[in-house]
């Protein structure tokens, strides 16, 4: 059978190349198009764009970049139709992906299936229309949606998390030492706090600096920067003048290796508890109490970080806009650090009934169960 995905950044690529594994373990004779990245191409198919192409964040960007935006849209639509595959397969990036479902779902036979749902429920919430009218299936990677898209009268299927996949299977098989990470990275006997400090350079001058002032106060632990995919060294060169250390492609490995970390609010926040690392959530923003006075109205949930959403409780302290000041980051952080506070032991508490909550590996298996199930009995 034929399927045509489309992905928008970094994590999109990672989930949605298992996925494309895992039904090529059920169909044999698969056949991929889309629009993603390297990972997706190493599992095979021909990309007609690469995200890096199309990923345009903020809405500054958006603006400056709707003529592109426009035409892009105009060539998936028409590419999606001249293939003429069985399914289309949506992940996440709803701005883009919501616009090529409507106009497949009224234009064409294509059943159109979402893998890793719009958080709607975090704003926008306005979208649960167009999902309702123009999404054949819903595939949710976070528990607590399935309640959510019940009461809009929306039944989804909750799969499991692909993150709890992705760090199991490396724990499984990386066996590097401590030692050996360290010497290959260069690194000395101090423990290590991983920084963490998001994906879009905006966002990296936001969090990065005040995360570096922090650690500046903790001279027995070592910081060691997780590089951006597609940010350059020459982008981080200013912020490595005091001494911290800098790895590329490496994030697992270094929070398998970690003792504490700084992490900006996203999917990182959920893998970094996965690995059992205590963790600080930490979210600049600009007009910081501007931004802490008007967010009550435009987000929907009491938490930004996954690990407290799945958990509906506080586990992390998140420090987001007015918050995350210097003295805050620093009083955080020196609650986690030491190997016996109780505040250590009560978040890796917390990560404990997360997990049990997020349920065991097999999200892309069985994800892909049902998209080829649903595909063979005509669609949806």
């Amino acid at each position: 059978m034929k399927y045509y995905l489309i992905v928008g950044e970094a994590s999109g690529d990672l989930h949605a190349s298992n996925l494309m594994k895992a039904i090529k373990e059920r169909d044999t004779n698969a056949q991929f198009r889309f629009w993603g990245g390297d990972l997706m191409l190493a599992v095979g198919g021909e990309c007609v764009r690469h995200y890096r192409d199309t990923a345009y964040m903020g809405f500054l960007s958006v603006m400056l970049n709707l003529r592109t935006i426009l035409a892009n849209m105009k060539i998936c639509r028409n590419d999606i139709v001249s293939w003429s595959p069985d399914v289309l397969i949506l992940v996440d990036y709803p701005g883009f992906n919501l616009s090529i479902a409507k106009y497949i779902h009224a234009n064409t036979n294509i059943p159109v299936y979402y893998y890793i749902a719009p958080k709607i429920w975090a704003s926008r919430e306005g979208r649960i229309k167009s999902i309702k009218r123009d999404v054949d299936e819903l595939f949710s990677i976070l528990p607590f949606e399935v309640e959510y898209f019940k009461k809009h009268d929306y039944p989804i299927h909750y799969v499991g998390n692909p993150c709890v996949d992705a760090v199991a299977s490396f724990l499984k098989n990386d066996k590097e030492t401590p030692k050996e990470f360290r010497e290959r990275n260069g690194l000395d006997e101090r423990p290590i706090v991983a920084l963490l400090a998001g994906s879009r350079r905006q966002e990296i001058k936001g969090n990065l600096t005040m995360m570096l002032e922090a650690m500046s106060q903790f001279p027995q632990y070592q910081p060691v920067i997780a590089g951006a995919p597609g940010i350059d060294m020459e982008f981080y060169a200013p912020y490595l003048s005091g001494g911290a250390k800098i790895i590329f492609g490496e994030t697992y490995p270094l929070l398998k290796h970690s003792h504490a970390a700084l992490v900006t609010s996203g999917t990182a926040t959920l893998e970094t508890s996965l690995f059992a690392v205590p963790q600080v959530v930490c979210y600049a923003t600009a007009a910081p109490w501007f931004v802490s006075k008007v967010k009550p109205y435009f987000l929907k949930v009491k938490y930004i970080s996954l690990v407290n959403l799945i958990a509906d409780s506080e586990v992390v302290t998140e420090l987001v806009a007015a918050d995350m000041c210097l003295p805050n980051v620093i009083s955080e952080l020196a609650l986690i650090l030491p190997e016996t506070s109780p505040e250590r032991h009560a978040m890796l508490r917390g990560y404990e009934r997360m997990s049990e909550i997020l349920g065991a590996p097999g999200a892309s298996q069985r994800a892909a169960e049902i998209i080829i199930s649903k595909i063979v009995k005509g669609g949806s």
